[in-house]
């Protein structure tokens, strides 16, 4: 996975990152984090190493397409693809 540092029309950094599947027991069960399945913070299956550290990957979904990344909602450390 990648990530990508930098907002707007600014030069962004990608890096690559290890990655791994880790799900929540919710998750597991095949159950929603949320009923109508939008939010600003869902909980994805992933996580990301970044620096020495385990990041849960979450995903802002307002419409048909999500933003995922890893941070704050609003004070987004990176966003992530793969």
């Amino acid at each position: 996975m990648y990530l990508h540092f930098g907002t707007g029309n600014e030069p962004r950094l990608t890096v690559s990152v290890e990655h791994k599947e880790s799900p929540l027991w919710w998750q597991e069960r095949g159950l929603s984090y949320t009923a109508s399945g939008y939010g600003l913070r869902i909980p994805s299956r992933h996580v990301v190493k970044w620096e020495g550290r385990w990041r849960r990957i979450y995903v802002c979904q307002i419409g048909n397409a999500g933003t995922a990344y890893i941070g704050k909602p609003g004070a987004w450390l990176a966003t992530v693809s793969d």
